[in-house]
C-alpha cells in the first residue's frame, strides 16, 4: 500500500518467497523513499527493479510542465539511488486525468516538454524512462500504443521506451496484437493484466494473441504482473476500482503467476 520502510520489507519478501525475477515499486511519494534502504533490500534478495507513478493534480505536465519536471526529477534520483532500472507509467500525466476533451496541441507540447527534459535527467541518472498508453476513462492524452509511439518520436530521447498494459490494450487496441506491433520499435516493458485486473488467466485477454505476438517480434524486456487487489484511495479512485477484483492475494500468486510463466515458457520469452 504505502512504499515506506515497513511496505518495502513486506513486498521485497514476499516477491522472492514467489520466487520473482524482479519488482515494480509504486513510487507515488518520490520524497518520502528511503532509497538507501530499498537498495539495500533489492541487494540482498537478489532482486532488480523498476519504479512507476502516475503525476499528483497539481503538477499534470498537460498543464504544469515545470511542476511536472521537478516532480519527476525526484523520481528519477530516487529511483537511481534504489539501484532501480527504469522509471516509467503514467509519467506524463494523472491517473484519472480527463479534460472531457480530446487533448490540445498545447496540452501534447506541454507533454513532450516535461517528458523530453525528465528523460534527459533520466539518461543522466543512468535509468531508462518509460510512459505507458492508458485507457480513455483514465487518461485523455495516450490511450494507444500507436499514440505511444509518436510521444516517444516526438520527444526524441534515446532513453525513452514504451510500456504497454494488456488490460489497456484489451480496451483500446483492435487486438492486442496490433498494439504490439503498433509499439515494436520501442517496446521494452509490458504489464500482463487480466480484463478486470484481476487473476490472470481468469478471464478475457487473448493470452495467446498476446505471448505470441510478443515472440514474433522477439521481445527482451520486463513482463510484469499486474493484479490489483489492495491498493492506496487515491489510486483506487483514479482506476475506478471499486470491489475486489481477485478472491485473495493468494489466488493471484498461486494460480495467476504460474499461468503467465507456463505461457512466456510456451512462447520462449523466458
Amino acid at each position: 500500500m504505502t512504499w515506506d520502510r515497513e511496505g518495502a520489507e513486506r513486498a521485497v519478501a514476499a516477491a522472492v518467497a514467489d520466487g520473482m525475477d524482479f519488482i515494480e515499486i509504486a513510487l507515488l511519494d518520490p520524497p518520502s523513499a528511503d532509497a538507501d534502504h530499498s537498495r539495500s533490500l533489492l541487494e540482498e534478495a537478489g532482486l532488480s527493479a523498476v519504479c512507476s507513478l502516475g503525476l499528483p493534480e497539481a503538477v499534470w505536465a498537460s498543464h504544469n510542465p515545470e511542476g511536472a519536471v521537478e516532480f519527476l526529477k525526484v523520481a528519477i534520483e530516487k529511483t537511481a539511488a534504489m539501484g532501480g532500472l527504469a522509471l516509467s507509467g503514467v509519467t506524463y500525466g494523472g491517473i484519472g486525468e480527463r479534460s472531457g476533451l480530446p487533448p490540445t496541441q498545447q496540452e501534447i507540447d506541454n507533454v513532450a516538454k516535461a517528458l523530453q527534459m525528465a528523460a534527459g535527467y533520466a539518461k543522466k541518472a543512468g535509468i531508462l524512462f518509460g510512459i505507458e498508453p492508458v485507457n480513455r476513462y483514465e487518461s485523455h492524452l495516450i490511450n494507444t500504443a500507436a499514440q505511444g509511439v509518436a510521444m516517444i518520436e516526438k520527444v526524441g530521447s534515446d532513453n525513452m521506451f514504451l510500456h504497454l498494459d494488456t488490460y489497456h490494450m484489451n480496451i483500446e487496441e483492435k487486438g492486442a496484437g496490433n498494439g504490439i506491433l503498433d509499439g515494436r520499435d520501442h517496446l521494452r516493458y509490458i504489464h500482463l493484466s487480466e480484463s478486470d485486473r484481476g487473476t490472470p488467466g481468469m478471464g478475457t485477454c487473448d493470452w495467446d494473441e498476446i505471448f505470441a505476438t510478443l515472440a514474433a517480434v522477439q521481445f527482451s524486456g520486463g513482463l510484469a504482473m499486474e493484479s490489483f487487489i489492495n491498493m492506496p484511495p487515491e489510486i483506487a479512485h483514479g482506476l475506478s476500482v471499486w470491489r475486489p477484483v481477485a478472491n485473495n492475494h493468494r489466488e493471484v500468486m498461486d494460480q495467476g503467476l504460474p499461468f503467465l510463466r507456463n505461457k512466456a515458457k510456451q512462447y520462449r520469452l523466458i
